[in-house]
């Protein structure tokens, strides 16, 4: 699975409530997207365009275990997250709903704008305008097929009806 696109920066212990305050937490769920991320940058929803990557520091989407801030990301355009470390719980939601995220250093080596590109299966993402590759733990093909397939509930769809 291979994704390009601008890398949007956030910093360290953006929470979930930061992702997609609670405000929102009844909302359809094409509709969280225009609210992401509003808690720390109102305007961030109008600077992405569908593909870019979000780029995090550490411990990405703590306090909180709300699927939907995961949606919001997704429904407004990110097709991926990169950080320096995640909150379980968030790494996981995002890889059950279907969002790649890739834990890695890339502190100070990443612009707001660059232009990355990711090979999930390899675990690389590469910074295009510096040719820097940073590395993260390669998930293992299992999730990578949950990937691949829109996540985990999806795959229940597939199965259900014995696609």
């Amino acid at each position: 699975m291979k994704i390009s696109g601008k890398a949007r920066l956030v910093g360290d212990k953006v929470s979930a409530e930061s992702i997609l305050p609670s405000a929102y937490l009844t909302a359809a769920p094409q509709k969280l997207g225009k609210h992401a991320l509003e808690g720390i940058d109102p305007t961030f929803v109008q600077r992405v365009v569908p593909g870019d990557i979000l780029v995090a520091g550490r411990f990405f989407g703590g306090g909180s275990s709300r699927e939907q801030a995961t949606l919001a990301l997704k429904y407004c355009g990110i097709s991926a997250v990169v950080a320096e470390s995640f909150a379980r719980i968030f790494f996981r939601n995002a890889l059950n709903l279907g969002l790649p995220a890739l834990e890695c250093s890339w502190k100070g080596r990443v612009e707001e704008g660059d232009d990355l590109a990711i090979d999930v299966e390899a675990g690389e993402v590469r910074n295009l305008r510096t040719g820097e590759v940073f590395h993260a733990p390669p998930l293992p093909p299992f999730l990578i097929s949950l990937l691949a397939g829109g996540g985990l509930i999806e795959q229940i769809k597939r199965q259900a009806v014995g696609l």
